[in-house]
């Protein structure tokens, strides 16, 4: 398939939490049943923005480690958790519920047009994850949510973070096709800047209730982009499929 005269696209890379599976409403929802009736005034959907921040403070921070020192996502996520419930004075989650509550951003649903748009898709293009997910989590979240991918990968087989060039890279070099063979769709533009600075074609999808229904999400369209579309059904038809 060609799009705006360059070559023919063969793959699409996605990016997976926020723009595959909701990672919110599970997440706020995990943390509120293993609170109980502790803490009522706590706002737990507030707390999981903070925590996702933390995750993204952290990333953005990190040097490329190609060795045994990577730092997994999963213990990026239980540190920040432990300094989140110490800022908001809530001492008594026991570490057995501090990892079951870290383990919610391995529980996440697919939006409700996931599914269905990458089985469209799928009959057209191979499909594969670029996340900054461990492999394992990736593995978990897609079995879980029902995503069929033709391959995984993550962050961690390149041994640094998204928007880290090598990460794209690694992704183009396993699947063997030319970037502009590839799209990168994502829900955030940070990721698919990157990935067309480095020649990729680019797909933004739209997640307005990435952070639930008070969140503030930047779900504007931009000409830069080769595609805007509101959920994968729309990619699909824009593609075609």
């Amino acid at each position: 398939m060609t799009i705006q005269g360059n070559p023919s696209l063969r793959a699409l890379l996605f990016d997976v939490q926020g723009t595959t599976v909701d990672f919110h409403s599970v997440v706020s929802a995990q943390a509120r049943t293993i609170a109980g009736n502790r803490h009522p005034d706590v706002d737990w959907a507030g707390f999981v923005d903070r925590w996702r921040a933390e995750y993204f403070t952290v990333l953005k921070a990190a040097t490329p480690q190609r060795d045994a020192a990577w730092v997994t996502v999963h213990s990026v996520y239980r540190n920040a958790l432990d300094r989140l419930l110490d800022e908001y004075g809530i001492t008594d989650l026991t570490a057995d519920e501090r990892d079951e509550l870290t383990l919610s951003w391995r529980r996440m649903v697919a939006w409700p047009d996931t599914v269905a748009g990458l089985g469209r898709l799928g009959a057209h293009f191979t499909l594969a994850t670029l996340s900054n997910a461990d492999v394992a989590a990736v593995v978990d979240i897609s079995k879980r949510a029902g995503l069929l991918w033709d391959a995984v990968f993550t962050a961690e087989m390149a041994g640094a973070f998204k928007p880290d060039p090598a990460v794209y890279a690694m992704a183009a070099r396993y699947l063997g096709f030319a970037p502009a063979e590839i799209m990168m769709v994502a829900s955030h533009k940070y990721d698919i800047r990157a990935a067309g600075a480095l020649g990729f074609r680019t797909a933004f999808v739209a997640r307005p209730l990435e952070f639930g229904a008070a969140g503030t999400v930047d779900a504007s369209y931009e000409d830069e982009f080769d595609i805007n579309a509101r959920d994968f059904l729309d990619l699909a038809g824009q593609l075609g499929c």
